[in-house]
């Protein structure tokens, strides 16, 4: 952390930003110690073949260990809980400090109502507008696909 700069609460929208660059963005504001939200976790976009994120989120969802398939990894349907799942990924989620960073993160679809009026940032590098190709496929989508509650 800067000398300068003091944790905060940040309120991220979440809309048109590439759910990896969100990610990485957002892991390092929370090992930094700022409180993290972001907003419209829904309209997150993923980038590559739509068919590709598809099969490889489904491969994801489906993992069990054949011994007990009520032992992990577990992957979420739902779209706010596939990037907190993201962002999880970004942690180093085996020490104290990436486990009590991402207890600062809150992430929800669309806007709740405490947080509306609120200024809302964005980070620009994550957004979609840098993208050389139009291949991309929301959050909404792919938690419909696995089933989910979006």
């Amino acid at each position: 952390m800067n000398a300068n700069s003091k944790p905060g609460k940040r309120i991220i929208n979440a809309d048109g930003l590439i759910l990896g660059r969100l990610a990485s963005k957002v892991a390092k504001m929370l090992l930094n110690g700022d409180e993290v939200v972001i907003v419209n976790a829904e309209k997150a976009i993923i980038t590559g073949n739509r068919d590709e994120i598809f099969a490889k989120y489904k491969r994801r969802t489906e993992l069990r260990t054949r011994t007990n398939p009520r032992r992990g990894p577990f992957y979420p349907r739902r779209s706010d809980e596939i990037v907190r799942r993201t962002v999880r990924g970004m942690l180093p989620w085996k020490t104290h400090r990436g486990r009590s960073a991402y207890r600062r993160l809150r992430v929800y679809v669309g806007v709740p109502k405490e947080l509306e009026g609120k200024n809302f940032e964005t980070i620009s590098e994550a957004h979609m507008s840098r993208l050389a190709t139009p291949k991309y496929v929301t959050v909404k989508d792919v938690a419909k696909f696995l089933g989910g509650k979006i």
